[in-house]
């Protein structure tokens, strides 16, 4: 299992990927760090879960619209967006765990100085 680590709105996320695909991430997070960009205008200072809903929206209007323009007989994969959402939100909810633990720790040691 390989990692890579990708970055979005400024802020720098390890994911895991089988081993292969770690450009294709780093091409989906372009993507995404684009659209999220566009969505913020550049600034930083955005609840990031706002963010990845926002961006979530962007993207799933885009498959919408792709699919209803596609010729006839023409597949599309089917995305499961809330699913994928889901997800996103568990990472999330994850990665905030760990920042608070850090921050916790780091708490405990200031007050030992």
């Amino acid at each position: 299992m390989a990692q890579v680590t990708i970055t979005i709105n400024s802020r720098e996320y390890a994911v895991a990927c089988e081993d292969g695909q770690e450009l294709r991430i780093i091409q989906l997070a372009n993507i995404l760090d684009e659209k999220a960009k566009a969505l913020t205008g550049g600034s930083t200072q955005i609840n990031e879960a706002m963010l990845l809903a926002m961006v979530g929206l962007v993207l799933a209007d885009e498959l919408t619209e792709l699919k209803k323009n596609a010729p006839s007989g023409a597949h599309l994969p089917e995305v499961n967006i809330s699913e994928k959402m889901a997800e996103a939100d568990k990472k999330l909810a994850e990665e905030i765990k760990t920042l608070q633990k850090k921050l916790n720790l780091l708490a405990s040691e200031l007050n030992l100085l």
